[in-house]
C-alpha cells in the first residue's frame, strides 16, 4: 500500500476515537447505571478523504481500552475497506489477532503497527466478511499478551446490521455518548474509592 494509505488507515480508529463502550464487566450494583453499549456508526472527513468506521469498543470499568473493532471505510483520494482490532499493548506480535465468528474457523489478523498504549492489527474489509457479521452472534477476538496466554474477548454481534446499514451518528449524539460513559466511569472511581477506605477503616479498626 502507498504510505499515504497507509497512514490513513492507521489514523482512521482515531479519527473517529473511542467515543463510546462495547461490553462491560458490571457487578450487580452498577447494572442501574450502564454505559453506552454496542454498535455504532461514525463518519467523519480526514484531509481528502470521507472516513467511516462502524465499531464496537470493550473498556473496563475504568474507562481503559480492553479491545477496539472497527469495519472501516475510507473514500477519496485513497480508497479502502478495512476490517481493524485495537488491543493494549504487551502482546505478541507474530501471534496476531485470532477472529472468529461463532463457532467458525478462526482467521489470523496481522498487526500492522504498536503506539505506546496500543497495537492495530487489520485484514481487508470484504463483503463476505460483512455478510458473516450480519449473520452470526458474536466474534471472538484473541491475542497473546506477554506470558504467551491467550486473551479472547467476546463482542456481541447484536445490532450490527442496523449501525452497518443506517445513518452515522450526529454530533450531538456522540457527545451525550461520551458524556454518559464519562458518568460512568467517574462514578466506578468513586465506589471503587469509597470501598477502599472502608477496608482501610476496618483494618484500622481490627488494629
Amino acid at each position: 500500500m502507498t504510505s499515504n494509505a497507509y497512514r490513513l488507515s492507521v489514523l482512521a480508529a482515531g479519527v473517529v476515537g473511542v467515543l463510546g463502550a462495547g461490553l462491560f464487566t458490571a457487578s450487580a450494583q452498577q447494572q442501574q447505571q450502564q454505559p453506552p453499549q454496542g454498535w455504532y456508526k461514525v463518519c467523519a472527513k480526514q484531509e481528502d478523504v470521507d472516513i467511516c468506521n462502524v465499531q464496537n469498543n470493550v473498556t473496563a470499568d475504568n474507562g481503559q481500552l480492553v479491545t477496539s473493532v472497527g469495519l472501516i471505510e475510507i473514500k477519496g483520494k485513497v480508497n479502502r475497506k478495512v476490517f481493524q482490532v485495537t488491543v493494549p499493548t504487551g502482546r505478541i506480535i507474530g501471534a496476531g489477532i485470532g477472529l472468529q465468528i461463532d463457532a467458525g474457523k478462526a482467521q489470523k489478523l496481522e498487526y500492522v503497527v504498536c503506539f505506546p498504549d496500543r497495537c492495530v492489527a487489520e485484514v481487508p474489509l470484504t463483503d463476505q466478511l460483512v455478510g458473516s457479521f450480519k449473520k452470526g452472534q458474536q466474534i471472538t477476538l484473541t491475542s497473546i499478551n506477554f506470558q504467551n496466554q491467550p486473551n479472547p474477548i467476546k463482542v456481541a454481534l447484536t445490532g450490527f446490521s442496523g449501525a452497518y446499514d443506517g445513518p452515522p451518528l450526529q454530533q450531538p449524539d456522540l457527545d451525550d455518548r461520551q458524556k454518559k460513559l464519562k458518568d460512568f466511569v467517574a462514578k466506578n472511581n468513586q465506589d471503587f474509592a469509597k470501598k477502599l477506605k472502608d477496608e482501610q477503616d476496618k483494618a484500622k479498626t481490627a488494629n
